[in-house]
């Protein structure tokens, strides 16, 4: 499940250092339900270097909901790394539960160095080159059956060209970035998802001013 906040022309931030707020406090309550209800939270490495999120569950009593299940109070927290740039202080491992770092086998042994601070963090190769399909396969039998990808444009774009979503999840804001340096909900490629195999719209509402889209992928 692909899940992002952008504005009009497709922006998910601009390009200042500070962090675009495109949704409202109702849309980041639809979002901790979501992450409730997911067994794994993905990012990309750029997205934890620009925004250093903590991809937590904030509401008491969903995390006492998921401990009732007997999942942990968090779901997983999973990255992907190329080159394996990544800080052990950022709060993607200094908070949560159990994370996955998923990269190169090459980048394994330097990577492992790099995060050997990071409490709960298992780094694990994906061939020569990171291969989506056996990340997928891995976060299977590790038990999750659900994941949800936050971005950024490069995640989306690789799920989405490699035919991997089964759902988007858009929360569109009421306004434009105009800035073509800003990072975008996805990239350029060819997308299976064309004119001549549409998705299928299944629900569409109003939170305060922004306007939630979710599409389904049918195979």
């Amino acid at each position: 499940m692909l899940s992002a906040a952008m504005s009009l022309d497709g922006h998910l931030d601009d390009s200042t250092s500070e962090r675009l707020i495109l949704s409202n406090a109702e849309d980041f309550d639809r979002v901790d339900a979501l992450r409730a209800a997911s067994d794994a939270i993905m990012v990309g490495a750029e997205t934890i270097r620009r925004d250093d999120p903590r991809l937590l569950v904030n509401d008491v009593g969903r995390r006492g909901e998921r401990v009732g299940r007997g999942v942990g109070e968090f779901p997983v927290k999973v990255t992907v790394t190329g080159g394996g740039v990544l800080d052990a202080g950022a709060r993607f491992f200094t908070t949560g539960g159990d994370k996955l770092v998923y990269c190169a086998d090459g980048v394994v042994a330097g990577l492992g160095e790099r995060l050997r601070g990071a409490v709960r963090t298992e780094v694990v190769g994906v061939g020569e080159v990171v291969d989506f399909a056996v990340i997928l396969g891995d976060l299977w039998r590790r038990g999750v059956g659900r994941l949800m990808v936050e971005g950024g444009g490069s995640l989306h774009t690789r799920f989405l060209v490699e035919d991997l979503v089964d759902e988007i999840h858009l929360a569109i804001a009421p306004f434009f970035v105009g800035d073509d340096l800003a990072p975008r909900f996805v990239r350029g490629g060819v997308f299976p998802q064309s004119a001549g195999r549409r998705m299928e719209l299944v629900e569409t509402r109003a939170i305060g001013d922004l306007v939630f889209v979710r599409y389904v992928i049918r195979r």
